[in-house]
């Protein structure tokens, strides 16, 4: 491997925060170094998709005039954007002792995780309603730090006060939690969980084309499931809580069932297998609500092992929208592998289904997927659920990860016109695919990178079909593109969100020029159409508004989707819909093919 030198810029921040990181152990004692006025870490060129500042910190806040302080620990192998546990600590105990003899520091050293540890102040936890300023301006640093970059959507483990405050936020921020568990807490009353019911998420606030809902279709936060777990000696204290989360999780009492092996015999509550709710719609009825009524020891290993077993069945993606937000099932990524590029060290992953040899045993097709601005590898695989389509049909994945960009714990598209040959020289040296039908796919800034490929490379892939990024988001970029475009057809296909990035919002027929009448204006060219057309061409598919362009020979070569009520994040129920666009098209000796029938 190259060694990739600090700038000397950098050098002395370096051994800084090298030292800052060291300070876990001082003799027996388990200590974390202060982020408090700690510089930014620097770029960490040597590895591939690392957070740069791995450890054990204390980062300290003024809450309403008190001194409060939160616990961090990052694990040494964690990757940008690295799933968080955020852990309530139980009364009474010392915080660094408890993170190390409980099992929590080790689960997140063999899982890659961090953990965001809240902790009582000088005087105990408060009661839960007074703790809530703390846990907003703790959690509001967490979020949105430049020392680490988190997953973004979180799992949730209380204990006892802290874990009663933390059960309250939960409430207020339902769409911000994979999966939560609460040990030893007491629940708000039924009053305070009633609130919910009339609170109801709109369109107006996901930081992107503000969409009307219609009032029919608004989301009240108490329909969001989110899978609980309590874990309580006496019940009633949390009789109220349990009711509410089975409500918002669509559970009924006849369903429940327990498992002698299954987190301690506990009662399952199950989701209902005839629920509407939005955030499961496409991976079905996997939420459910878990209550175990015994007394448990807190430092107890295999309690926290059982905790993390429940939290992380679990992903979710799309803090942005209540209507693009999805629960999903948390399953092995894909092998990861690194190569050099252009002087650094990439990662990517490739994700070989047991149905990829058996329906293809000349060869499996190939989809290489390009994830948008911030989102690694491991952050795409959750997000799109790619996994699903790639069981079924077949599918090797090869999904790209970024190389670090605006700071050190961000990544972003780079080096794309080394990385793309080099990749697919790859995988057509060490796996048994099928070389005439490799496909692009990406979302946002992987889109626009897809689609770019297929004005400059379009000789890589069979075909290209994307999500929320067509034209190029800068112009100047853009023309840099057009020029270097070859003009020649390739099969292409864009989804857009209804309140997606409002420069490629609308429709092709509307007043406003955007992004999407660029990239569908070239794309025409190149595929020889002889015509735009207008709104009659629109079929509706639930919430999908699509038209289809075709040559003479009746072949779709265009086809744009717009989703509505989404913002600018696709949804997993979309990756269907692309892959039967690409899966009927091939190219072999640079002659294309639709479902075996060459295009002329």
């Amino acid at each position: 491997m190259k060694r990739i030198e600090l700038p000397k810029l950098y050098f002395g921040v370096a051994i800084m925060l090298f030292c800052l990181a060291s300070l876990v152990y001082a003799g027996d004692q388990f200590l974390p170094g202060s982020l408090d006025n700690a510089p930014v870490p620097p770029y960490d060129y040597s590895r591939a998709n690392r957070l740069p500042l791995t450890g054990y910190f204390m980062k300290s806040f003024d809450v309403q005039g008190e001194q409060r302080t939160a616990r961090i620990y990052i694990a040494p192998d964690a990757p940008i954007r690295a799933y968080f546990t955020i852990i309530a600590v139980p009364e009474g105990v010392d915080t660094d002792e408890f993170i190390l003899k409980s099992g929590w520091k080790a689960i997140a050293d063999q899982n890659n995780e961090g953990l965001f540890i809240l902790e009582p102040g000088k005087d105990g936890w408060k009661s839960p309603d007074r703790e809530q300023e703390y846990i907003k301006t703790a959690i509001g640093f967490y979020r949105n730090n430049d020392y680490f970059s988190i997953f973004g959507e979180n799992y949730l483990a209380g204990y006892d006060k802290g874990g009663s405050a933390l059960e309250i936020w939960a409430a207020h921020n339902p769409l911000l939690v994979c999966s939560q568990v609460f040990i030893e807490t007491s629940s708000p009353n039924a009053s305070f969980y009633a609130q919910f019911s009339q609170k109801k998420f709109d369109g107006l606030s996901s930081g992107y084309k503000k969409i009307e809902i219609p009032e029919h279709l608004k989301i009240p936060y108490n329909e969001v499931p989110v899978p609980t777990w309590y874990i309580n000696s006496e019940l009633s204290a949390v009789k109220d809580g349990i009711a509410y989360w089975k409500m918002a999780n669509d559970c009924n009492d006849e369903d429940r069932f327990s498992k002698a092996n299954y987190l301690f015999g506990s009662i399952v509550f199950p989701q209902s297998k005839d629920s509407n709710a939005w955030q499961t719609d496409y991976v079905g009825p996997i939420s459910k609500v878990v209550v175990l009524n015994r007394r448990t020891n807190p430092w107890n290993k295999e309690l926290s092992a059982a905790i993390y077993q429940f939290l992380t069945e679990y992903t979710r993606y799309d803090v942005t929208s209540a209507y693009g937000n999805q629960l999903g099932l948390r399953v092995p990524t894909g092998r990861l592998y690194t190569m050099m590029v252009n002087g650094f060290i990439r990662e990517y992953m490739v994700y070989v289904p047991d149905s990829a040899y058996k329906l293809w045993p000349n060869g499996a097709p190939v989809l290489m997927v390009f994830p948008g601005d911030s989102q690694t590898d491991l952050v795409f695989w959750p997000a799109t659920q790619w996994w699903k389509v790639a069981d079924k049909e077949g599918v090797i994945l090869a999904i790209i990860c970024e190389q670090y960009s605006r700071k050190s714990t961000v990544v972003s598209h780079k080096d794309n016109e080394y990385f793309v040959p080099q990749l697919l020289a790859e995988l057509k040296k060490s796996f048994n695919i099928d070389e005439s039908r490799i496909y692009a796919t990406g979302q946002s800034a992987g889109s626009v990178a897809a689609q770019g490929f297929g004005m400059t490379n379009p000789e890589y892939f069979a075909a290209i079909a994307s999500t929320s990024g067509v034209a190029h988001f800068n112009q100047n970029e853009w023309n840099k593109l057009v020029k270097a475009a070859v003009y020649k057809p390739i099969p292409t296909y864009a989804i857009i969100g209804e309140g997606d990035i409002e420069s490629m919002t609308g429709t092709p027929w509307d007043s406003t020029y955007n992004q999407l009448d660029q990239w569908l204006e070239y794309f025409i060219k190149a595929n020889g159409i002889s015509y735009i057309g207008d709104e009659s061409m629109v079929q509706i598919d639930g919430r999908y508004r699509s038209a289809t362009w075709k040559n003479s020979q009746g072949f779709p070569m265009i086809k744009w989707t717009m989703t509505l009520y989404r913002a600018h994040n696709c949804i997993p129920a979309e990756m269907p819909l692309l892959w039967d666009f690409l899966k009927h098209w091939s190219i072999k000796d640079g002659k294309r093919y639709f479902d075996g029938e060459a295009l002329k």
